[in-house]
């Protein structure tokens, strides 16, 4: 796990750890989160699956419980609308990985009021991570340029130009990212680049974001990668 790889290198004592697991409770019960402040949805991006996730959540949550979305392309907006409180709703992207990253794009809605939004905003700032404002747009700021940029380099491996090992390695070297496309791949999977693809392209129609050919056959073949 994160956290035994943490003591392992000297970036956590177990001690810390113990603290930390101490303040973590699970559930798989909607039910459990009715005392809630604020609720962050993650499940995958799909929009109809996020609004009954988020129908239900409005029946068990008080009126004061504010929604945040996760989805790092579909519309705050869109998700919002069938929230049951579009006006208690924001944009949350914990960018990945999620442990170990701190920003976190923050994206209200049409609806979305100020104070909605500025309660977000200082509950990101309480975590310790570093929010930055963006408009309600597809892909916000990261994806917009992550998903066409993670295809290039897929097609560039489907043309024969290079290896993805040799690509990452010069992605890194020379422009100074800290992870090569192919290992961001591998982290997020490619059923999940599919989705991504999916959405991007669906609101755009941008050619780069369409999901490259070798993508689908990997999932076919069940090669999705470290997930």
């Amino acid at each position: 796990s994160f956290f035994a790889k943490s003591v392992e290198r000297g970036k956590l004592s177990p001690e810390k750890v113990n603290g930390i697991l101490a303040n973590l409770s699970s559930t798989t019960r909607i039910e459990d989160l009715k005392g809630s402040d604020i609720v962050i949805e993650a499940v995958f991006e799909d929009l109809k699956v996020k609004h009954a996730l988020f129908a239900e959540l409005d029946k068990v949550c008080p009126p004061h419980t504010l929604f945040a979305s996760n989805t790092s392309t579909i519309s705050i907006t869109e998700i919002a609308g069938g929230s049951g409180r579009a006006d208690r709703f924001v944009g949350m992207h914990f960018c990945l990985p999620a442990q170990l990253m701190k920003l976190v794009e923050m994206s209200p809605g049409l609806n979305t009021t100020e104070e909605t939004f500025a309660r977000a905003w200082q509950f990101c700032e309480a975590l310790g991570q570093k929010p930055v404002k963006t408009r309600d747009n597809p892909g916000f700021i990261l994806n917009y340029f992550l998903i066409p940029f993670n295809n290039d380099a897929i097609r560039l491996v489907e043309s024969g130009v290079a290896e993805p090992a040799e690509i990452d390695k010069a992605i890194k070297g020379a422009l100074g990212y800290a992870m090569g496309p192919f290992e961001v791949l591998d982290l997020i999977g490619m059923d999940t680049q599919l989705l991504l693809c999916e959405a991007m392209h669906g609101l755009t129609h941008e050619p780069r974001a369409a999901c490259p050919p070798l993508v689908k056959r990997m999932i076919a073949a069940g090669h999705l990668g470290r997930k």
